[in-house]
């Protein structure tokens, strides 16, 4: 087991993050997923798994082989069933016998508008496990003993809408929700920019010291990046408005106007993102649809 001063780990590798905390690390880097999933180890003897990762035959083997001598994974929780957080988790659970516990399929927690926009022709779907279905349902604010702490889940929408982060004790598992190293995609009708700014205002009222989060580095200030995170997307959305009484009438020119920044290959996951603002601002009343929300639909104005 390796100790971990700086964040370089390696796929295969258990590494001690604090007492009762190990972390391996999934081989699927991508722009995406930074190095790769983290997949979380709480306690000893009876462990609880939190994001088993990928499907991949290698990480599944390498979770069995961190377990000491007379340890055995007690239960699998899933912050979200994306591609690379939830397929892992079948295969382990019929290795281990361990129940696969979760919000909700990939279609569960979707706000009401949200329901209603994935009937219609927006998009979407990146990433989606479709075939995930937890073995129990975890509840908001449901609570279970691990390491001597207590962990509870949290039901923070915005990423996906079954997203869970998980607090335990002056930690949070923080799922895609909060990262370090970027923010998080938010693509209607999976993910909703207004649940995911509700879910930033109720983590920063929780006040986690440390941050564990699905990809790149732990943070050490939470209450700091939370709070970073809600910058960056007023930000986004001041920029939006502006580029939008510029004459920047649907998601794409707005996406030009505003990501001057970004390789080109990025902007269709950069015109996602600004179509879950458009969304927001005119569930707000800031904007207008001419006609249903889309990549392509004309915004009517800027109020």
């Amino acid at each position: 087991m390796n100790q971990t001063p700086s964040f370089s780990p390696q796929p295969g590798i258990v590494y001690a993050v604090e007492e009762g905390l190990r972390m391996m690390l999934a081989p699927n880097p991508s722009p995406m997923t930074e190095r790769g999933t983290n997949t979380w180890l709480l306690g000893e003897g009876a462990v609880t798994l939190i994001d088993p990762g990928p499907a991949s035959a290698a990480h599944l083997q390498a979770i069995l082989d961190a377990l000491a001598p007379g340890e055995h994974i007690a239960q699998i929780l899933v912050s979200h069933s994306h591609l690379d957080h939830s397929p892992a988790a079948r295969p382990l659970a019929e290795a281990t016998g361990a129940p696969v516990l979760a919000y909700g399929d990939s279609a569960a927690g979707r706000s009401v508008r949200m329901q209603a926009l994935a009937g219609q022709p927006i998009g979407g779907g990146e990433g989606i496990d479709s075939a995930f279905a937890p073995d129990e349902y975890l509840a908001d604010g449901a609570e279970m003993d691990v390491g001597g702490l207590t962990l509870r889940a949290l039901h923070t929408p915005g990423h996906l809408g079954n997203h869970l982060s998980f607090l335990w004790g002056q930690a949070l598992f923080s799922g895609d929700q909060v990262m370090g190293w970027a923010p998080s995609l938010v693509s209607p009708p999976d993910g909703d920019l207004t649940d995911f700014m509700a879910s930033l205002d109720r983590l920063e009222a929780l006040g986690p010291t440390r941050l564990y989060p699905g990809h790149g580095a732990p943070v050490a200030d939470g209450p700091a990046r939370i709070a970073a995170l809600r910058a960056h997307r007023l930000g986004r959305e001041r920029a939006i408005l502006d580029a939008i009484n510029a004459g920047a009438g649907d998601a794409q020119a707005i996406t030009a106007a505003v990501y001057t920044d970004v390789p080109p290959a990025v902007l269709p996951v950069a015109a996602r993102n600004v179509l879950a603002h458009l969304i927001d601002l005119e569930g707000r009343g800031l904007i207008g649809f001419d006609g249903p929300a889309g990549l392509d639909c004309r915004i009517s104005a800027a109020r």
